[in-house]
């Protein structure tokens, strides 16, 4: 990856973190899901004034062009129910952004994406569709949706002509005030955003103004022009094409640094979609799920395998990594009461951001499919974590200790979902035969340096104590950053 972006992804994930990150997505993310550009959008509408869509620029105005004809905009309404109501797709871009945990969304699109990527996330949102919902909350709320030009659902508050860019601060002053604290608060980013909305050009014009030298970092992405987006041209037509084209970029580039927005450029969308992945995989990785499950502790013992345990999570806490757990039996205590030691013997750190309590439903009401339930449990876990450890994996079946068919599902499902797994071979079970399925292919399971694989030898090592398997642990976590 470019140096640039790998930059980006450090200063961009301590702003997650601090959650003080906000996304602002242009039409640029919604007309891959199946959309239209403003472009298309207006096409017939030029046709019907007699002119060309190609040839226009200032297509706000030509929306005011229509509505003075037609004395009013009903037409216009109905293209954007017509274009904007029908079915798409949630694209992959916009799935991994409503998986990073990002509070904040602005976007100038009409459409419903961001919301229900966000929903199909188990997020719950509260969309800012008109200014009176600014003054309300929703009761736990995960994402706040600002819709800074309205949204399909009330179609005839869409701010789309002239009018409604020049009736902007009367009618929707408050979302000016707001995204102007955003702004000033919180580290953007702008994804398939142009920067040719006269609102936010004004807006960062008087935070520019304002703050300063004192303004915050912001970064947008551009895609480099390419010879192969002239088709149609001969090469020669071509390469001259794409010379002015990236020259205009390089100044409007160095425009919006005037207001610390940093450009980040692709020769291809795919890496914005790879930086979008590569954030939620570190973001991920601070995750850690514990895996495991104990009917009997083996060679351990029930008073070791406890200390364990409690040490292990305690000092993973401790480094700032939260834990994520199913309570699973014979070990599920001793997870929370290591993690809760920690966090209550620090005066600022929260519980939640230290552990999530996952246990399984035990009493499934009638008519409902247990192992359904139970495997959506073990996704989603898996969807929030990175980092898996596995523990001991027996259970009682009848009078029998047999292995732990839940575990090697956990195994398999965090596997499939890029999770890496550590299972600890000394603790037995199935724990010790996923180690010696890791061990045969290292490189498959994301063991891919020679410290890691080191350290990972260490974990099926019986001489080691618990606080030197603690180490190793802590050690192959800390490497998979």
């Amino acid at each position: 990856m470019k140096t640039q972006l790998e930059q980006f992804v450090r200063k961009y994930l301590k702003s997650i973190n601090d959650n003080n990150a906000a996304i602002f997505a242009g039409a640029g993310l919604s007309i891959p899901a199946g959309f239209v550009s403003w472009k298309v959008l207006l096409k017939e509408i030029a046709e019907d004034l007699k002119l060309e869509i190609d040839k226009e620029n200032d297509l706000i105005g030509l929306a005011q062009y229509y509505v003075n004809e037609k004395g009013g905009r009903g037409s216009i309404n109905q293209k954007l129910i017509d274009e904007f109501t029908k079915e798409a797709t949630i694209t992959k871009n916009l799935e991994l952004l409503a998986r990073l945990p990002i509070r904040y969304y602005w976007t100038t699109n009409y459409d419903k994406q961001i919301e229900k990527a966000l929903e199909r996330a188990n997020k719950s949102v509260d969309d800012k569709i008109v200014a009176e919902n600014l003054s309300v909350s929703l009761p736990r709320r995960d994402a706040i949706v600002y819709k800074m030009h309205g949204d399909i659902s009330l179609p005839h508050k869409a701010v789309l002509t002239k009018d409604d860019f020049e009736n902007y601060n009367s009618e929707r002053q408050l979302f000016t005030t707001a995204l102007q604290g955003d702004l000033v608060s919180k580290t953007f980013l702008f994804i398939g955003f142009s920067f040719d909305d006269p609102n936010l050009e004004h807006i960062l014009s008087r935070i520019r103004v304002l703050l300063g030298e004192n303004k915050r970092d912001h970064y947008c992405f551009f895609r480099q022009p390419q010879a192969s987006d002239y088709k149609g041209k001969s090469k020669e037509e071509a390469e001259v094409l794409m010379q002015y084209d990236r020259l205009k970029l390089q100044y409007k580039i160095k425009d919006l640094t005037r207001y610390s927005i940093q450009a980040l450029i692709v020769d291809d969308y795919d890496e914005i979609t790879h930086v979008l992945q590569l954030l939620n995989n570190k973001i991920r990785r601070k995750n850690v799920f514990i895996s495991g499950a104990a009917h009997e502790f083996g060679t351990f013992g029930e008073a070791k395998a406890n200390e364990f345990v409690y040490e292990l999570s305690k000092t993973l806490v401790e480094k700032s990594y939260k834990i994520v757990t199913g309570f699973g039996i014979g070990i599920g205590s001793s997870v929370i009461n290591g993690a809760l030691s920690h966090v209550f013997s620090t005066k600022y750190q929260h519980i939640e951001e230290s552990i999530t309590l996952r246990p399984f439903p035990q009493n499934v009401p009638s008519g409902q499919d247990s192992k359904k339930i139970w495997a959506d449990y073990r996704t989603d876990i898996a969807e929030q974590s990175g980092i898996s450890i596995f523990l001991f994996g027996n259970k009682l079946s009848g009078n029998d200790v047999v292995d732990s068919n839940g575990m090697i599902e956990e195994f398999d499902l965090c596997v499939r979902k890029g999770v890496i797994p550590i299972p600890i071979g000394v603790t037995g079970y199935v724990a010790e035969k996923l180690w010696t399925k890791v061990n045969d292919q290292l490189t498959n399971y994301g063991y891919e340096t020679e410290a890691l694989q080191e350290s990972f030898s260490n974990l099926n090592d019986v001489t080691k104590t618990n606080k030197e398997l603690t180490n190793e642990i802590v050690k192959i976590v800390n490497l998979l950053q």
